[in-house]
């Protein structure tokens, strides 16, 4: 949701938002840390089912009938749901042509990042999926930021396309050809281990052949390969 771009760091900046829903007959506020909007979001705002939705998401549904939903970046669309994961559109898509796509595949349990030990191979296959619904095949990009250069501590991939010069320097990163994609956090891991990299981040698309590539870089995958904002 809040990409990171390589030419214009954003430095993480921990602040608290606090949001007053208007429930009737009350109003109740909502205080969450910055870095944590996408884990409220994955864990309070994809189900509206759960009891006192709309005073429990700061962000509902905009299905959900919690009031005013003309306004996009106080909603959140759900793309696709399971008991694991979810992918919603990404705030940057607000405001943006109807053929620009940026969304966001999560876990709905707590999971931090590329670092963290808890993160499951099956999101990548999931997230490849709901990509596969909006977006041409060989355009696809699945991107991961390294953990200095994101803003939120919530595992997210970022579900774009690949900028039109990205495959002209691809090959310089020396991808890993695999496939299927079971197995994306461990050939990454062992990509940064043969790099000596401590920090990475992920960058998961298709060669012409249908063969998935992987590509470990220091730098932030989103900002470097794609096209992760409008115009």
């Amino acid at each position: 949701m809040l990409g990171i771009n390589s030419k214009d760091l954003w430095f993480r900046v921990l602040f608290v938002i606090t949001v007053t829903v208007f429930v009737a007959p009350r109003a109740i506020a909502l205080t969450v840390g910055r870095s944590d909007i996408l884990l409220h979001i994955a864990s309070q705002c994809v189900d509206p089912s759960i009891d006192n939705y709309c005073s429990q998401c700061m962000l509902p549904r905009r299905d959900a009938n919690c009031g005013d939903i003309s306004e996009c970046k106080k909603t959140n669309e759900v793309w696709a749901l399971n008991t694991e994961y979810v992918a919603i559109r990404d705030i940057k898509m607000c405001g943006c042509p109807i053929d620009f796509i940026h969304g966001l595949a999560m876990p709905r349990e707590v999971v931090t990042g590329v670092e963290d030990s808890n993160r499951q191979e099956s999101i990548w296959q999931f997230a490849w999926d709901v990509a596969m619904q909006r977006i041409e095949p060989q355009s696809i990009a699945l991107a991961v930021n390294p953990q200095s250069q994101r803003t939120q501590n919530q595992l997210h991939i970022h579900l774009v396309r690949l900028d039109k010069n990205a495959r002209t320097h691809l090959s310089q990163y020396l991808p890993v050809q695999v496939n299927n994609l079971e197995s994306i956090w461990a050939t990454a891991a062992n990509e940064a281990r043969a790099k000596s990299l401590n920090e990475y981040g992920v960058l998961v698309t298709q060669s012409s052949t249908g063969i998935f590539m992987v590509i470990v870089t220091p730098n932030s995958p989103e900002a470097e390969f794609t096209v992760w904002k409008c115009d």
